[in-house]
Order: C-alpha cells, then sequence, then structure tokens
C-alpha cells in the first residue's frame, strides 16, 4: 500500500493536494504575490486584505484607498498622489464590478487591462519614492474577484434582483439613476463593501463622477462611517475632454466630436461667472453648443459624420442634485453636469480607428461646480 501510494503521488499529474494543504498553499502565494519590481502586495481575498490592515491599525497608520475598476489613467493617478501626500499606506483596488452595469450595458466589453496598469502603478511608484513631499506609498492593489465580493452569489444586474443592497435614495433616482436605475444601488454597495474590507481612514473619488460623489458623501454621512471622503479636481485632455476609462471606445472620428459636452457646459458657467443666475439663460447656452455641434455634423456626408443623442444637461443643487426651479443661489452655487450618448460610427470606412472593442456607443458624462461668490 506504501508503494502504491507513493507511485500515485509521484506519477500521476491529475493529482490534487488535500484542501487544508491547497488553502495553505493558496495563501503562501498570496502574501507572496506582488507586483514586479515593486514592494506593491497583490491582494486577492478579504482575508488577505484584513491580515494586511490589522498592523497598520496597531501602528496607528492612516490608510487610504482609492476605488478604480481599472484601466488606469491619468485621474486615477492624480488621486494617488493625493492619498500618497495624506497616508502612510494607499490601497488601491482594482475591481470592475457587474452591479452598476445595466444588463444592456457594455460589461463584456468594458476594457480589462491588468498588466498594463500594474505597469503604471510600478512607474507611479517610484515616482512616489523619489518625491520627498509625500507622507506614503501605494503599499497594496486589492484585486478580488466577484465570487469573493458577493460570497452569496451575485444577485443580478435586474432592477428586481434579490440580493444585499445599498439604496440611496432620492439622489440615485435622477440624473444618471433615471437611465441607469442599478448603477447607484452597484456603486454604493460595492463601495460599502471595499469600506468595511479595506476600513480607510480616507477615501478618494474623482469629481467627474459628480452624482457618484454625491451618493458616497450622503451614505457615509447616513451610515456613520469614519471616514473623509475626499473629491480630486476632474483630469482633462489639453482639449477639455474629461479623462474616462471609456474614452477607449471613441475612436478617432468621434474623438474629434466628444469635446462637445464640455464645451456646452463651459459655455453655460461663462453665463455664471458673469452674473447670469437664471436656470434658463444659463442651461440656453449649453443647449445651443450641443445643438449648434450636431446641426454641423448632420450636413456632413456619413462617412465623415459623427451623431449623437443628449441625455441630460442639469443645473443642480450641490448637496441633493435636485434641479434648481429659477435662479442659482449664489451664496451656494450649483452643478452644471450632463450625458451625451456618442453613437456608433456611420459609414466606416477601410482602415479606420473606430475605438476599443468595433467602437460601441458611448456615453459620456462631465460636470462644473459653480462655485459660490464670496
Amino acid at each position: 500500500m506504501i508503494s502504491l501510494t507513493i507511485r500515485r503521488l509521484t506519477g500521476s499529474r491529475a493529482w490534487n493536494p488535500p484542501p487544508l494543504a491547497r488553502t495553505m498553499a493558496t495563501a503562501r502565494r498570496q502574501a507572496l504575490e506582488t507586483i514586479p519590481s515593486t514592494p506593491i502586495k497583490v491582494l486577492r481575498t478579504v482575508d488577505a486584505v484584513r491580515k494586511w490592515r490589522k498592523p497598520q491599525v496597531l501602528d496607528h497608520r492612516i490608510v487610504s484607498l482609492v476605488p478604480t475598476m481599472g484601466a488606469l489613467h491619468e485621474g486615477h493617478l492624480s488621486l494617488i498622489r493625493a492619498a500618497a501626500r495624506e497616508s502612510h499606506h494607499v490601497v488601491v483596488s482594482i475591481y470592475v464590478n457587474p452591479a452598476q452595469f445595466g444588463i444592456k450595458e457594455d460589461l463584456a466589453s468594458y476594457p480589462v487591462t491588468w498588466d498594463n496598469d500594474c505597469k503604471i502603478l510600478a512607474e507611479l511608484d517610484r515616482e512616489l519614492a523619489d518625491d520627498g513631499g509625500n507622507l506614503g506609498r501605494i503599499s497594496a492593489v486589492f484585486a478580488p474577484t466577484t465570487s469573493e465580493m458577493y460570497p452569496s452569489g451575485f444577485p443580478g444586474q435586474e432592477v428586481d434582483s434579490k440580493g444585499s443592497f445599498v439604496i440611496m435614495t432620492p439622489v440615485s433616482e435622477l440624473l444618471e439613476g433615471r437611465t441607469r436605475p442599478t448603477f447607484f444601488r452597484g456603486v454604493a454597495t460595492v463601495c460599502m463593501k471595499l469600506f468595511n474590507i479595506v476600513q480607510p481612514e480616507k477615501v478618494y473619488f474623482g469629481q467627474k463622477d459628480v452624482q457618484q460623489t454625491v451618493v458616497i458623501r450622503n451614505m457615509v454621512r447616513d451610515f456613520m462611517l469614519p471616514i473623509d471622503v475626499v473629491i480630486g479636481q476632474t483630469s482633462r485632455e489639453p482639449d477639455g475632454l474629461a479623462l474616462s476609462s471609456r474614452n477607449v471606445y471613441l475612436g478617432e472620428r468621434r474623438r474629434k466630436v466628444a469635446t462637445v459636452l464640455s464645451r456646452a457646459l463651459k459655455a453655460a458657467e461663462e453665463q455664471y461667472l458673469n452674473g447670469v443666475f437664471d436656470r434658463e439663460s444659463i442651461l440656453k447656452a449649453a443647449n445651443s453648443v450641443v445643438v449648434n455641434t450636431l446641426n454641423e455634423q448632420l450636413a456632413l456626408v456619413p462617412e465623415q459624420r459623427v451623431k449623437y443623442e443628449v441625455d441630460y444637461i442639469s443645473l443642480a443643487d450641490p448637496s441633493t442634485m435636485e434641479e434648481v426651479v429659477s435662479e442659482v443661489n449664489p451664496a451656494v452655487g450649483g452643478i452644471l453636469s450632463g450625458a451625451v450618448k456618442m453613437l456608433s460610427v456611420e459609414s466606416p470606412q477601410p482602415g479606420e480607428d473606430l475605438g476599443h472593442s468595433d467602437g460601441p456607443p458611448v456615453r459620456l458624462i462631465d460636470n462644473i461646480v459653480l462655485k459660490p461668490s464670496t
């Protein structure tokens, strides 16, 4: 019996170690996993994060979290830099959360760029190491699976899905929430999970997703979470286009027209800065830009033009996202925001750059904060 057992162990490629041995091997592998050529740990499980986090609590170290869905760009990096200036340890989460995609949205084609993201983080960490003004650096990347994030099973993307959710109303029902009814439910739920897993003192989000920042601030306040929410300014291309992971879908032709939303909001902001506070006049300036630009495109031949649909142009209260009824209170300010759906390229030409995944429709969002007058 002993010799037979030895032959099975040494001669069979199909043999699997006992469950306990597999668990221990997995734990050792995860404990050793880092981004190549860096000290940045790659943590795949909740237990691994909590094991890493415990010494930071005992040592009174400040831990910050920068939640992302990968496909990292300069907007993400600006948040990580800000976190490193104010924290001993920065955790970057990379997880494409299916709960914030609708059943007809582009989850399957969402850019997954793990290797490039790791390269970007490695380069950024070296930059942070050379900057003497930082309190800390990137200490860990949390990159879980969906089964890890949803231990009872993923409840689905339907509006009437059953499961454990965080639902913030009425803010999640406005603007983006009207078009994407499960989006903020998914955002709030996954952020609550991430906050509970990492237990950061600070979390960093970008201003581009302005309604999301209001949802997160309200959630932290209403559930009395001991977390500071830090909002970083929107990062933009030189021509004003807000940076977004979805911009890779645009391709060359649509990219040239994609600034229509930022230009429209800028035109509305100019009205406010010039002392115009009534809603109708401010929004008229924005709507003129989107209408005139579309008319210019429609005058072109199909092989050259770009079509888009305006979802909304909004002028809202900065704390509730409720629409301003008549005039902006200059002592309070407001939020200009909008969403435009860039339609797929019409009559694509041979060799034309259509963008990632052959250029599906791309929904662009942007906003400008109208600051209170002093």
